[in-house]
């Protein structure tokens, strides 16, 4: 048992590093471990062996750099996304936007870092994604899709059914979240109480099958609820 922030009395949050590189991967490990709420449990040299080793170790977040050998960290997020594995993944990247980072949202990855973000940016961003909240602010995660415009689905695509079992007011929550909008700027927007907004939220990603907001942030783009700005 550990002593989690806040208090609360709890198992360590389970954290499993991919990287092709030994040193960074000793470098996330120390870092994390020097946390008294998280542990390492496994590690892998690229994104084949992730996948065989998250089939069968027990993990709540994964570290996953994007250029590896054998399987990239896309193809990895994917895989592990078709195979159920629940861990949420972090894709980390040592060029802001690349290209790679939105491929990964949409294999199933739940937010994306540099890899040269500070200790405390990495650390606050497992915990964060851990409970499930987006660690890439919506307003971030639109400027990124406008900027890969040219990978998103056709107009004239077919309707996505994950959107037949929306109510009115589920699909207008989707698409004030797609265009970058926080619940309290929601609330506002739609006239009721931020409580209100989360409980929307929560329907939308159950309905839709969504990770979290990130993944409905994408999907909206998908859709083609909204389209790339200009």
């Amino acid at each position: 048992m550990s002593v989690l922030p806040g208090g609360s009395e709890d198992r360590a949050l389970r954290v499993f590093l991919v990287d092709d590189q030994q040193l960074v991967r000793a470098g996330f490990r120390m870092l994390v471990e020097s946390q008294p709420d998280m542990e390492v449990v496994g590690e892998a040299a690229d994104g084949l062996e992730a996948v065989e080793r998250l089939s069968v170790t027990g993990a709540d977040v994964v570290l996953m750099d994007v250029r590896m050998p054998r399987l990239d960290g896309v193809a990895a997020t994917r895989a592990l996304t078709e195979r159920g594995v629940t861990a949420r993944v972090v894709v980390l990247t040592t060029f802001d936007l690349d290209e790679y980072v939105y491929a990964g949202l949409r294999a199933g990855a739940s937010a994306f870092l540099l890899k040269d973000a500070p200790p405390e940016v990495l650390l606050s961003a497992i915990r964060d994604v851990h409970r499930g909240d987006a660690v890439v602010a919506p307003s971030a995660t639109r400027r990124m899709l406008d900027r890969f415009a040219d990978q998103l689905p056709d107009e004239n695509a077919p309707s996505d059914t994950r959107l037949d079992a929306l109510t009115e007011r589920e699909r207008e929550v989707l698409l004030l979240v797609a265009q970058g909008l926080s619940n309290g700027e929601i609330a506002e927007r739609l006239f009721v109480a931020e409580p209100t907004v989360k409980t929307h939220i929560g329907r939308l990603l159950s309905k839709t099958g969504s990770r979290d907001r990130v993944q409905l942030v994408v999907l909206a783009y998908d859709a083609g609820l909204v389209r790339p700005a200009p």
